[in-house]
């Protein structure tokens, strides 16, 4: 759990602030989404997956 904290702790606007070039901060922008566009892919296979069950009536 530790470490999950250290992970997220990561400050996005001083990485803007500090970006080398404009191609950096859409790098920096893509890569802090990319967690909640697998979080949300996951939910929606998980609740998919969990409708098709409840339909077939296991």
């Amino acid at each position: 759990m530790y470490i999950i904290s250290l992970l997220q702790k990561v400050d996005v606007a001083e990485k803007i602030k500090t970006a080398p070039d404009s191609s950096y901060q859409i790098g920096v922008l893509i890569g802090s989404f990319i967690p909640f566009v697998v979080l949300i892919g996951i939910a929606y296979w998980m609740y998919n997956r969990a409708k098709k069950r409840d339909e077939n009536g296991y």
